[in-house]
C-alpha cells in the first residue's frame, strides 16, 4: 500500500553542501524529518554537482520517512555560469550587463528541458530568453525560429 504523503517541502541547496544549519535544519525539523539522514543522503547525490545550486522536492510523509527529488540548476545561474558573469543587473530594463548569444540560450534549455512545463526546444528558449532578459541581458539577434 502507498504511503500517505503528509507534504512537500522546497529548498534550494548548494551540491554536496547539505547541513543542518537554516534553511535546512528549520524546514526540516518543523516536519519532524530526521535532518541528518536527508543531509547525508543529498550530499552523497550530488557529489558530482558541487557547489552548484540545486532545487529540491522533498517529500514527506505521514510516518516521517521522506523522499526527495533533484532538479536541475536555475536558469539564472546557469546563464551566469556561461557567461561568466557575478551577478545580474538591479535594474534589468534600464542597465544592461551584456549581451548572451541565442546558442547559450539553447544549452541553457537543452539542460533544463527536464524540468520545464514545455514540449519543444524552441519554447525552452523563449523561457530561458526571458530568464535572461530579467537578468539583465540583451538578446543577440532575432531568435532562430523568427527568421
Amino acid at each position: 500500500m502507498a504511503k500517505e504523503i503528509q507534504t512537500f517541502i522546497k529548498l534550494q541547496v548548494k551540491g554536496g553542501q547539505a547541513n543542518p544549519a537554516p534553511p535546512i535544519g528549520p524546514a526540516l525539523g518543523s516536519k519532524g524529518v530526521n535532518i541528518m539522514e536527508f543531509c547525508k543522503q543529498f550530499n552523497a547525490r550530488t557529489q558530482d554537482k558541487m557547489a552548484k545550486v540545486l532545487p529540491v522536492v522533498i517529500t514527506v510523509y505521514t510516518d516521517k520517512s521522506f523522499d526527495f527529488v533533484i532538479k536541475t540548476p536555475p536558469a539564472y545561474n546557469l546563464l551566469m555560469e556561461l557567461t561568466k558573469k557575478q551577478t545580474g543587473s538591479a535594474e534589468p530594463n534600464r542597465k544592461k550587463i551584456g549581451a548572451v548569444s541565442w546558442d547559450v540560450i539553447r544549452k541553457v534549455a537543452e539542460e533544463k528541458m527536464p524540468d520545464l512545463n514545455c514540449f519543444t526546444i524552441e519554447s525552452a528558449m523563449s523561457m530561458v530568453a526571458g530568464s535572461a532578459k530579467s537578468a539583465g541581458f540583451s538578446l543577440e539577434g532575432k531568435a532562430p525560429w523568427e527568421n
